[in-house]
């Protein structure tokens, strides 16, 4: 694997780079789809290709534990086989499928963490080996450490003993992926997760901790997790100061058009979130010139397309009268659509984005569209 940035924005810390792995070459700053139970929900594997322009997806550790199993995926020869995506995919490692789990019987201890299948209520235990082994099995090309996504609002103290028993989780990841091999041919990658909650200290010492182990590229875990904004938009500043410059910086589950185009500007380099999906079976769709509540009263006779600045996909293809329609008959065709164009909107906007850095226009092209972007119409 091969991380070479390309181009940087004078304003900011924006970078245009090329991130080269054996399923293929991702341009960035990327929005990766979400694929929790390894498909992007509601949207065929053709489609992520062309009108979404997808160039990675995101499969999910604990959900693809569960179920099919890891047994069904190696049978399948890993992610990659068994969901027919030819591109690079990364795994999350589960550890905020955990955070998510708090209030069910879940026990986090050195160890690992112990926790009840939302499923069918059966026990299980993720260790760090276990976790870097049940991703080899997944065959993601980038696996993600296994750490704890702290709650907010949280103690000082509780974030500090969290973020040392993450970083000593990290070494055994690396411990583990260094005594095993990929499955299925081809190389994989081990990103650290930084942690710390909301302490700019906390966030400098695990930034600093996680620089140190010389991975591949690094993620930035803990945020988006009800943190006012602006905290959110400081942590990130403070580790991207600190994280290498050479290697890919990932903000795990942000977020809106506005944190994305923000984002950018502090030096992230991939994003992924389920907004775009989920907010789209719910009628809300991002568009090039603000936010359409598809549900609303205003669209029932509105037989203009959805965003002509699309007009060559689904965009272009459906009226916002027949999608409203859709959505409020509860069609799953309405939320298929709706997912679609939120994100060829998602890949538009950041693809937009590497251009503006390219042409050295990047942070006044960013603030003229944040505006424009999350208006509601």
């Amino acid at each position: 694997m091969k991380f070479e940035i390309q181009s940087t924005d004078a304003h900011s810390k924006a970078r245009a780079g090329s991130l080269s792995t054996d399923h293929g070459t991702i341009q960035t700053p990327i929005f990766m789809p979400v694929g929790t139970a390894g498909t992007v929900k509601g949207v065929h594997i053709s489609e992520l290709t062309d009108p979404i322009k997808a160039q990675i997806i995101l499969g999910n550790t604990y959900h693809l534990y569960l179920r099919p199993g890891l047994d069904v995926i190696e049978a399948a020869g890993g992610l990659h086989q068994f969901n027919s995506w030819k591109g690079p995919i990364l795994t999350d490692s589960g550890g905020y499928q955990v955070y998510s789990l708090a209030g069910t019987g879940r026990k986090i201890v050195e160890e690992g963490v112990k926790f009840k299948s939302h499923i069918d209520g059966s026990t299980h235990f993720f260790s760090p080996e276990s976790v870097m082994d049940i991703q080899r099995t997944i065959g993601a090309d980038i696996m993600m450490a296994f750490d704890e996504c702290t709650p907010y609002p949280c103690t000082y103290e509780y974030a500090r003993k969290s973020m040392e028993m993450t970083h000593r989780w990290l070494d055994r990841c690396i411990n583990r992926f260094e005594a095993t091999e990929p499955k299925y041919g081809h190389n994989q990658a081990l990103f650290p997760i930084v942690q710390g909650s909301v302490y700019k200290d906390l966030r400098k010492i695990s930034a600093e901790y996680i620089a140190e182990k010389g991975a591949f590229g690094n993620a930035i875990g803990g945020l988006s997790v009800g943190e006012p904004v602006e905290d959110m938009y400081e942590m990130a500043d403070e580790v991207t100061d600190i994280l290498p410059k050479d290697k890919p910086r990932y903000l795990m589950g942000v977020g809106t058009p506005a944190n994305i185009l923000e984002g950018i500007a502090l030096g992230i380099d991939m994003f992924d979130c389920v907004m775009p999906t989920r907010n789209a079976r719910n009628g809300m769709i991002f568009t090039t010139q603000g936010i359409i509540n598809i549900k609303n009263e205003k669209w029932k006779s509105d037989f203009s397309v959805i965003d002509p600045a699309f007009a060559d996909t689904v965009h272009g293809q459906y009226s916002k009268a027949y999608v409203r329609h859709l959505i409020r008959c509860e069609e799953m065709l309405g939320a298929m659509i709706a997912s679609v164009c939120n994100l060829r909107f998602y890949l538009w906007l950041v693809g937009e984005a590497r251009k503006e850095i390219v042409q050295g226009s990047f942070t006044s092209w960013k603030n003229r569209m944040i505006p424009q972007l999350m208006q509601r119409l």
